[in-house]
């Protein structure tokens, strides 16, 4: 089996078309099981039509999509999203406010956004706690979704991709709107959520590099829906692609797993 066989994402020449407009223009791009990248680019680059793409929302064009050894348009596709866990704004608005904190996250499992479509049993119950716990929210369950902050609403979501053993973790601009303490506070977690090796493969989609946290191996930078850069982290952003992906001349640093870009 090759290597593009065993990735957990393969695209090949994907081009997206909104009104007459390219979203995606011939982009290849390869996720192996054991990276965790990071998607970085101004608004409108193209981010949020790959992600749709990725979890199986959306048709390309033109192109082949393989997510998860599954074959866009060849297999049913109600039968990979649940192996596939994503946190994004778009979910979170869609989970009922009045819901219980402890049941968004247990109904991830069946990528439900109610506890009364499927039946639980208390071991799913547990490991809900259990994933709340590990983001910092032991003692949460009986409080509702919608009186949670925003960084609190962040960390249940991202409990909840966990519920089912996603083999692939979409993270859709997980900052955004947080305060400093709460992003903070969020990237540290998902810093350690890219450093256990247990974990899935991951995808974070930003557009802001001091969102991104240590342990993130890769980096995909898209601009006007075409790569400006794509590899090793360490290889791939630097000053001057980040200074094409943003279009504007950029200072990039980096220190101890964490980076910063200035203008000037």
């Amino acid at each position: 089996m090759t290597a593009a066989q065993d990735a957990a994402v393969e695209l090949r020449d994907i081009s997206v078309v909104y009104d007459d407009e390219l979203a995606l223009d011939g982009l290849d791009w390869c996720v192996q099981p054991d990276e965790r990248w990071v998607v970085l680019g101004p608004n409108g680059s193209g981010k949020t039509t790959l992600v749709r793409i990725v979890s199986l929302y959306l048709h390309p064009s033109r192109g082949d999509v393989r997510v998860l050894g599954a074959v866009l348009g060849r297999v049913d596709i109600r039968k990979v999203r649940p192996r596939i866990g994503i946190a994004s704004a778009s979910m979170a608005a869609m989970l009922r406010r009045e819901l219980d904190v402890v049941d968004v996250v247990m109904t991830g499992r069946n990528a439900a956004l109610e506890p009364w479509w499927h039946t639980y049993t208390d071991e799913d119950r547990a490991r809900a706690l259990m994933l709340l716990g590990r983001f910092g929210m032991a003692g949460f369950d009986g409080r509702m979704f919608g009186t949670l902050s925003s960084g609190e609403q962040q960390k249940a979501q991202l409990a909840r991709t966990l519920m089912a053993d996603p083999e692939l973790l979409i993270l859709d601009e997980p900052a955004a709107g947080l305060d400093l303490g709460a992003r903070e506070d969020l990237v540290s977690r998902l810093g350690d959520l890219a450093e256990d090796r247990s974990s899935p493969p991951i995808i974070l989609v930003t557009h802001h590099v001091d969102e991104i946290p240590p342990g993130f191996t890769h980096a995909l930078l898209l601009r006007e829906g075409r790569p400006v850069a794509s590899g090793r982290i360490e290889e791939a952003m630097t000053s001057a692609s980040l200074s094409r992906c943003f279009g504007l001349k950029l200072t990039l640093e980096g220190s101890q797993g964490r980076w910063t870009a200035r203008a000037h």
